[in-house]
């Protein structure tokens, strides 16, 4: 997958998430947070009609405690405060561009646990960059994303399961994360439902890992978390592995480096900062393709275009 490609068709893909659901937290333990979500690729014919392009902006969210949770089951910002651990959206932000209320509502409490800073700004948004790319290929895709404490076996052969809290809350750090994820072609299709179900460890997790090799069946992820998914889906029809009917293929370090450098990019506000993007991708080692060079000419004359006047607007007279 080349990164100008990917780059220019993610961008399209984010006008196209118009739909989401997050449910909440039973507790500020994080016992049983589960988020959902529906990801619906829009027509070309819907779109020219003018229905929102997905402006929504997330540096103008807080995180925050969720309203419709009681205090006594919530955690607060204070809890997260040294305490090592990011602020982890289980429903993302970025999914929810077509509007302000719903971009906001992601950053409640009640769709957050405490995830690896590695873990969140890497692998698992890889793994949340592959879902959206996904509407490129299916018309809908539900996604249910959510927290495991999982047991691990002792050296006496016991399983224990134990977990570190944070905060005075006691806001449970989750061992596991978990996304399943079901696409459907169109809803006229016959083709069948592809389906995947996955648990990636609350740790950092370098490029080499792939999707697939984090995949279980749906019912052994249904027996860790005690919930059951999808119920009204007929499971006695043919339902696919996703990984088998789609690539299931993350971005490797050149094309997910080169994403964000490009969103540096175009987030750049002074010729300083933008000379230091460039600086920073080639001591990656990664070369710049033609996509990012195109952003960074592109905002490069518009920083030099604002600079100039301000510069000589503070020339003495």
């Amino acid at each position: 997958m080349a990164a100008k490609s990917f780059a220019s068709r993610l961008r399209a893909s984010r006008r196209f998430l118009t739909g989401f659901a997050a449910g909440a937290a039973v507790g500020a333990v994080g016992a049983g947070l589960t988020a959902i979500r529906l990801l619906r690729r829009r027509g070309a014919e819907s779109a020219r009609a003018g229905e929102p392009e997905g402006d929504a902006d997330r540096k103008h969210c807080k995180f925050k405690p969720d309203p419709n949770i009681p205090r006594s089951f919530s955690a607060i910002n204070q809890d997260y405060v040294g305490s090592g651990w990011s602020r982890g959206h289980m429903a993302p932000a970025g999914d929810n561009k077509f509007s302000p209320k719903a971009m906001a509502e992601t950053f409640y409490l009640s769709n957050i646990v405490p995830q690896d800073f590695d873990n969140n700004a890497g692998y698992w948004n890889r793994i949340e960059m592959y879902c959206r790319e996904l509407t490129e290929r299916f018309e809908d895709v539900w996604i249910v994303s959510g927290p495991l404490t999982l047991p691990q076996t002792g050296s006496n052969g016991k399983k224990i399961v134990s977990y570190q809290v944070i905060g005075e809350d006691n806001v449970a750090v989750p061992s596991h994360l978990y996304k399943v994820i079901l696409a459907r072609r169109s809803p006229a299709s016959t083709e069948p439902l592809a389906l995947g179900a996955f648990v990636v460890p609350n740790e950092a997790i370098g490029f080499q890992p792939q999707l697939s090799d984090f995949q279980v069946s749906l019912q052994d992820l249904e027996k860790m978390s005690g919930l059951v998914f999808f119920p009204h889906l007929d499971r006695t029809s043919e339902i696919r592995n996703i990984c088998s009917v789609d690539t299931c293929k993350l971005l490797d370090f050149k094309e997910f480096t080169l994403y964000l450098s490009t969103r540096k990019v175009e987030g750049a506000h002074s010729v300083l900062r933008l000379e230091t993007v460039m600086e920073n991708l080639k001591k990656a080692g990664v070369e710049p393709d033609d996509y990012f060079m195109k952003c960074y000419t592109k905002r490069l004359q518009e920083l030099q275009a604002k600079e100039q006047p301000e510069s000589q607007e503070r020339k003495p007279s």
